[in-house]
């Protein structure tokens, strides 16, 4: 009997999709914050806590958990585990992985096991818990998750620039990483992206002959931040920024979070059938993957959206179709093809931060050998061998 463990059901590829039937178990109501250590830096979870209410809880008492997808408001701590969730913040702190120390999990055959433990250092055996992060709810069911906190930042600077064309906006980014700058969030959107902030969102935000936009944040001791912001600014300028601006307060800056936050509903919300990848390249790539984007508008007359975290790479390549086209459609499925096999050409990948449910899985092969996709199959088979487990996804 097919068993599938749906949490917030935030996520873009089906992962929680029943799709061969069978048994939908639902963690709702595992949603408690269990334990938050603030001499040993952790916090213990249930798999529905949703992300942001743990971040306001471990930053009330001056503590910190970085991974921030932009459905924070939503999503839940077990989603971003089996998904490895990214977010803005993923260029200076990394993804969920990093701060993912344990896991109590139940197996497809009814064992519970412990993986990991308290403690930063654990090199016993393989390590289980980092196999389970990312594999998508198809290997265990995750009912509790150690994680690992810091220190939260004391001071932080929100910065926005305004560029006429995303080649200059582009550019910042290459001149920022040029000049060894790593802020805490660099967000890049494109004129389609924009378009859709200013017609739903906030108009307020998008000057007229805006063609590209960077958000930039900094955190840190406040000397350093200083110092980061003012890097961060003359960078924007010197490849011709229109406008830099530092957001005044809190409440600019929450302004600003929420418009970029917010922007897939966005997109959706133009009546538009809405394809979103989350690829990712090599951050250098960055202009070589916008490159592909405009190749694909002109090869394949498509509305692009593009989008995302571009300090590592991971960009939100939205096709906009009409959906009742079928002939777009068609052209659709062709363009992510493209988009795929370019970007893996790119030495990069076609999930960043979503993973493959069923939506990619005819695609994995664009980027695994035969020989990788095999020996994930045998590991498993190891946890499932009843196959039972969220079958049907990511393999196809």
């Amino acid at each position: 009997m097919p068993l599938v463990v749906r949490g917030a059901g935030t996520g873009y590829t089906g992962g929680a999709v029943p799709t061969r039937g069978g048994v939908l178990l639902s963690m709702e109501r595992l949603n408690r914050i269990l334990e938050i250590d603030e001499v040993n830096l952790l916090a213990v979870v249930e798999p529905n806590v949703i992300t942001a209410d743990l971040q306001r809880a471990v930053e009330a008492v001056g503590l910190f958990y970085p991974p921030d997808p932009a459905s924070l408001e939503m999503s839940s701590i077990g989603g971003n585990v089996a998904e490895c969730a990214g977010g803005p913040r993923g260029f200076k702190y990394g993804t969920t992985r990093r701060y993912v120390l344990g896991l109590e999990a139940v197996l497809p055959t009814g064992e519970i096991i412990e993986t990991g433990s308290k403690a930063v250092k654990n090199v016993v055996g393989y390590d289980l818990t980092q196999l389970l992060v990312g594999s998508e709810g198809t290997l265990a069911i995750i009912t509790r998750v150690t994680l690992r906190l810091v220190p939260r930042p004391a001071a932080r600077a929100t910065l926005l620039a305004v560029f006429s064309d995303i080649q200059a906006a582009v550019d910042a980014v290459s001149a920022l990483i040029r000049r060894r700058v790593i802020p805490a969030t660099i967000e890049l959107l494109d004129s389609e992206s924009l378009a859709a902030m200013r017609d739903t969102l906030d108009p307020q935000l998008v000057p007229p002959g805006t063609g590209a936009m960077l958000i930039v944040e900094a955190d840190g001791t406040q000397p350093a931040v200083d110092a980061e912001i003012e890097q961060i600014a003359a960078a924007c300028r010197d490849v011709g920024a229109i406008r830099v601006t530092l957001a005044a307060d809190d409440e600019e800056r929450a302004r600003l979070w929420s418009a970029r936050r917010l922007l897939s509903l966005a997109l959706k919300a133009t009546g538009l059938l809405k394809i979103n990848h989350d690829v990712v390249v090599p951050r250098g790539r960055v202009p070589e993957l916008y490159a592909v984007v405009e190749d694909m508008r002109a090869q394949f007359g498509l509305r692009i959206a593009a989008f995302g975290h571009a300090g590592d790479g991971n960009i939100h390549v939205n096709l906009l179709i009409n959906r009742d086209d079928q002939e777009a459609r068609e052209r659709a499925r062709r363009a992510e093809r493209m988009l795929f096999e370019q970007v893996v050409a790119l030495e990069g990948s076609i999930s960043g931060e979503h993973g493959i449910g069923f939506a990619k899985a005819q695609y994995i092969g664009i980027e695994l050998s035969d020989e990788e996709i095999a020996l994930m199959k045998r590991v498993k088979a190891a946890f499932d061998p009843n196959g039972i487990l969220n079958p049907g996804k990511i393999f196809p």
